[in-house]
């Protein structure tokens, strides 16, 4: 029989090909995929933290609150945009000193020399090819500011 098939040209031709499609559908593709997620999870937790961590210095420098919540917001969007991150997607909170971003929201930084305030940055993370209702994907990022104890004026 072995050597009918071998005079017949093999039974077997080919079958590595749809072996390797197979396997490259079956494994590669899911794989990619994987991969493409949880760069785009690390992306959104690099953006908030990066994103707190500039906002927190450009409120800190600031002369007043007002020109110093608008610095925070502008350099948050432009923190989150090196990420490439929608700058949207981005929402600031400030809560006292020694309290968590869960406690932020209602709190509003007054710039006094010493003060100290933390900056929480939450970005929604979009994962590829979840439709866009899904935004339970969020990342917060927090830093802690100090303004500085000796200032002029």
């Amino acid at each position: 029989m072995r050597w009918l098939r071998t005079r017949l040209g093999g039974g077997e031709r080919g079958s590595a090909l749809v072996e390797f499609v197979f396997v490259a559908l079956v494994v590669f593709v899911p794989l990619v995929y994987v991969v493409a997620g949880f760069s785009a999870v690390q992306r959104g937790v690099f953006a908030s933290t990066a994103a707190a961590r500039e906002a927190g210095r450009a409120l800190a420098t600031a002369p007043d609150v007002a020109t110093g919540l608008a610095r925070a917001q502008r350099a948050a969007q432009l923190a989150v945009e090196d990420q490439s991150v929608e700058a949207t997607d981005v929402e600031l909170a400030y809560a006292p000193a020694g309290a968590g971003c869960e406690a932020a929201g209602a709190y509003v930084p007054r710039l006094v020399a010493g003060e100290e305030f933390s900056v929480c940055a939450t970005v929604t993370v979009r994962i590829p090819l979840l439709p866009e209702f899904v935004d339970a994907n969020t990342a917060t990022g927090q830093f802690v500011v100090e303004t500085d104890r000796y200032v002029d004026g």
